[in-house]
């Protein structure tokens, strides 16, 4: 019991640091520059409009909610969040590194922040069965929505953050032009899509891509080519969304039609 009531609070204590760091970092800001300002410093599409960032409140609202709910006593020995607790603890450590890093520069290390933050997302998803397992109400509401959105944001910002330490380093792209690698991304990323529809019916980590898309093509209006590709995955993703649904409407009725 000691260690899990020692879990549940590292679980607050890891979110706590980490919104402190994230407003700080903004707020003073570390180096001179917010996190916005230096990815706009880079001369690259794959970047949304600024506002799109303000998906973060979403995302610390449902952390916070997850927090509350993991250091509930009646939680305290719930298998799904013991596996995945220190998983958390980790992608808060990653996530407060990450900012430090990318505020002064050190952008091939701010890669592997992300990349770690991506993997305890990707492992903790895994571990809760998000779209799989059956679990009570309020573990569906307050934590798989929370990390399907999380993850979904991470997913993104791990291909936006490679893109800019390639730009950093002034890579040539194998000499493909950078708007073609635009493209080829958008297609990787409406493909993981796919496959979260498929495999999981999320709709929270598809509609998290189709806000990210949609940023894209708003901040990049003046290259038409990128910002028609932007919007155009996020009308795939957004029939991904409908058939997802379509799929489950289904499902809820197959099991009224065998009572009936």
């Amino acid at each position: 019991m000691t260690k899990d009531i020692i879990r549940q609070l590292s679980v607050v204590v890891g979110l706590i640091l980490t919104i402190v760091v994230n407003v700080l970092s903004n707020a003073i800001p570390f180096n001179g520059l917010t996190a916005p300002e230096i990815a706009d410093s880079f001369d690259v599409y794959f970047v949304p409009a600024g506002y799109v960032f303000s998906i973060w409140s979403v995302i610390y609202l449902g952390l916070i909610a997850y927090a509350v709910f993991q250091l509930l006593p009646a939680q305290r020995e719930n298998p799904r969040l013991r596996q995945t607790g220190w998983w958390f603890v980790l992608s808060c450590a990653a996530n407060s590194i990450w900012l430090f890093l990318w505020h002064y520069g050190y952008f091939a290390l701010s890669v592997l922040a992300m990349l770690t933050i991506l993997l305890s997302l990707i492992y903790i998803y895994l571990r809760l069965g998000v779209g799989r397992k059956s679990v009570p109400s309020g573990e569906r509401w307050l934590v798989h929505l929370t990390f399907s959105v999380y993850l979904g944001w991470i997913t993104v910002a791990t291909i936006a953050n490679i893109t800019a330490f390639l730009d950093f380093i002034n890579w040539n792209g194998f000499g493909i032009s950078p708007e073609i690698w635009t493209f080829i991304m958008l297609v990787v990323a409406v493909v993981v899509a796919g496959l979260m529809a498929y495999s999981r019916q999320d709709i929270a980590y598809l509609l998290v891509l189709i806000w990210a898309f949609v940023g894209i093509g708003v901040e990049q209006s003046d290259t038409t080519q990128i910002a028609n590709a932007a919007y155009l995955a996020a009308v795939i993703v957004s029939t991904f969304v409908i058939i997802v649904i379509i799929q489950k409407l289904r499902q809820t009725r197959k099991p009224a039609m065998a009572t009936s």
